[in-house]
């Protein structure tokens, strides 16, 4: 069973970035990496990554206080308070933001062929991958033993 309070992400990957905590997308993914590099179980994965830092960017919000914050051991719920108690996002600002961070994709040619190293480092014959959103789903899903 996955223990989300303390996730082991050695053992099982973080939320998608498409799971959504009070409008936010990749907020969940955020507080899934963060807690589990407080309990030294984050594997492969980054706290304050460029995609956390599109979070930070949106809403204002230092990575280390969010840090500090989440070590207090708040629950998702609890921290969605505090996230709006430090930014002021309207709730149509968090959902075109959100939006755009589902489509959001490389952009230039370095960032293709990043994109597509990955899909062949998996042997996957995926011509879907549009964006980070699709990237990072088929990477987590491979990586734990998916098939493509």
């Amino acid at each position: 069973m996955i223990n989300y309070r303390q996730p082991d992400l050695t053992e099982h990957p973080p939320r998608s970035l498409r799971v959504r905590l009070g409008g936010y997308a990749h907020l969940c993914r955020l507080l899934d990496k963060a807690r589990a590099v407080i309990a030294n179980k984050g594997g492969e994965y980054h706290y304050n990554c460029p995609l956390d830092g599109a979070f930070f960017g949106f809403t204002g919000i230092d990575h280390a206080a969010m840090l500090a914050e989440i070590k207090t051991g708040k629950t998702d719920v609890e921290m969605l308070a505090w996230v709006s108690t430090q930014t002021k996002q309207p709730p149509h600002q968090i959902a075109a933001w959100s939006a755009w961070l589902e489509l959001h994709g490389p952009g230039d040619a370095d960032g293709h062929e990043w994109a597509a190293s990955v899909i062949k480092g998996h042997k996957s014959a995926r011509d879907d991958i549009r964006g980070y959103a699709d990237l990072l789903d088929l990477d987590d899903y491979m990586s734990f033993g998916g098939a493509a």
